[in-house]
């Protein structure tokens, strides 16, 4: 008797394992072996628990649902609220992407296959899926290219998955750090005279979070969400203007020591992103507030938005790698190794454990994520830190603030490192 094997590629499976903190996946049900019908699904798969169902199409979509939930033939509806759809696009590699959307977690095991509200596989025993966004909001385009013949569904057991690690790798305060936090923040001051503010520039690819991240910390002192950055999910970056925020006080902060400089996006392609001679003249203070970005030519010393003294008050202090977790981009050396900082975003959005209670963070098994990341930019891992920006939300919480202030105290400490060099003889940097 033959083995029924995976369909999936070595890149298809690395992506589907990364939704599960890279389990084990066990090869249940293959409908192009067993039969696209909802017998054969249920003879495989019932009291499987924890599974994935994973459907693939001719337009080169792989896409699917998860349950922590038994699969039964009751017609009734479950309550799973680890339950989640998920879409990436194997025709779209080089863009790594990935979605996963969580919603109302109910669906129903009925005779007609698999059904998750929104999106029910092996529809009327054929190699096909009834789609309708009802209980799980999303755009059928981007989840499936509008095809909804299958060429292959399989089913896997997700083996070792909802598991923490036994203790966080960092520790975090989770129930008063918040106050303490702020406190630290609003305490320091650079100790060089002439420096009231510590200067942070973000710089990264474009759709990483780099506006998000200044509106999230703009948040969480004012109290509330806002958005003064402008942010989206365009293709091309939305900042095109050299942009210096300064944060009001609030939340009981008298004092707010630093600014954030935002930077055109990293975007491949010539003529495209931040020039690299840009990314020069801003650390070295010459280019001045609403800039707005020439891809094609750098910035020019006859520029009215040219600095020529400028002061070590106007020189970058802290240079932030905003990155999406999803996506590791490489980059010029000359930018790399002014990297102090490297900020993890969306984490929520690729671990499901993390989605579900954001103190999992320090416990996940993403830390593979973010060594991986640590080894191919060159920084340590002491540097990497994960953050969740506002993007959806309507009121702050306290888990996402103390995520978002503790990456600002890294940053403090980044600039004060910055200052130690400066003015140690024996360690002066260019």
């Amino acid at each position: 008797m033959s083995t029924v094997t995976s369909s999936l590629n070595k890149w298809q499976k690395k992506k589907l394992c990364s939704l599960f903190n890279h389990a084990n996946l066990s090869l249940l049900f293959k409908a192009s072996v067993h039969g696209y019908n909802a017998n054969a699904f249920h003879q495989k798969c019932n009291m499987q628990r924890p599974t994935v169902i994973v459907a693939c199409n001719e337009s080169g979509y792989v896409f699917g649902a998860f349950t922590c939930k038994d699969f039964l033939q009751t017609n009734q509806n479950v309550v799973d609220d680890k339950a989640f759809l998920f879409s990436f696009n194997d025709k779209e590699i080089k863009e790594d992407l990935l979605r996963v959307l969580s919603g109302n977690p109910q669906y129903a095991f009925t005779d007609t296959g698999p059904d998750f509200g929104s999106l029910v596989f092996l529809y009327n025993n054929s190699a096909s899926v009834y789609s309708n966004p009802g209980t799980y909001q999303f755009d059928p385009q981007q989840m499936h290219g509008n095809d909804l013949q299958l060429t292959e569904c399989e089913v896997y057991r997700v083996e070792g998955y909802g598991a923490l690690m036994e203790k966080p790798w960092r520790n975090v305060q989770w129930n008063s750090e918040r106050k303490a936090l702020l406190s630290i923040i609003s305490g320091w001051k650079p100790f060089v005279s002439s420096v009231k503010q510590a200067r942070i520039l973000l710089v990264g690819p474009v759709g990483a979070g780099k506006s998000s991240f200044f509106n999230s910390i703009n948040s969480v002192f004012k109290g509330y969400v806002s958005s003064q950055a402008n942010t989206g999910t365009a293709g091309t970056s939305l900042t095109i203007q050299f942009r210096t925020y300064y944060i009001k006080p609030g939340s009981g902060v008298s004092h707010v020591p630093f600014t954030l400089c935002d930077s055109m996006g990293l975007e491949e392609g010539l003529n495209t992103g931040l020039d690299v001679d840009d990314f020069a003249s801003i650390l070295k203070g010459h280019i001045q507030d609403r800039y707005q970005f020439n891809p094609s030519m750098p910035i020019q010393p006859d520029s009215p938005h040219f600095h020529k003294s400028p002061g070590l008050k106007d020189k970058i202090h802290c240079v932030v790698y905003v990155i999406d977790t999803c996506k590791v981009k490489l980059l010029s050396d000359k930018m790399i190794e002014k990297f102090a900082l490297v900020l993890l975003t969306k984490m929520d959005e690729t671990c499901p454990l993390v989605a579900g209670d954001l103190k999992n963070v320090y416990q996940s098994h993403y830390i593979n994520k973010m060594q991986e990341v640590s080894a191919q930019l060159g920084v340590s891992l002491s540097a990497v830190v994960p953050v969740k920006n506002y993007c959806h939300e309507l009121e702050i919480d306290s888990q996402t603030d103390i995520l978002l202030l503790n990456a600002v105290v890294q940053m403090l400490r980044a600039t004060e490192g910055y200052f130690d060099d400066l003015y140690n003889p024996d360690e002066r940097s260019e």
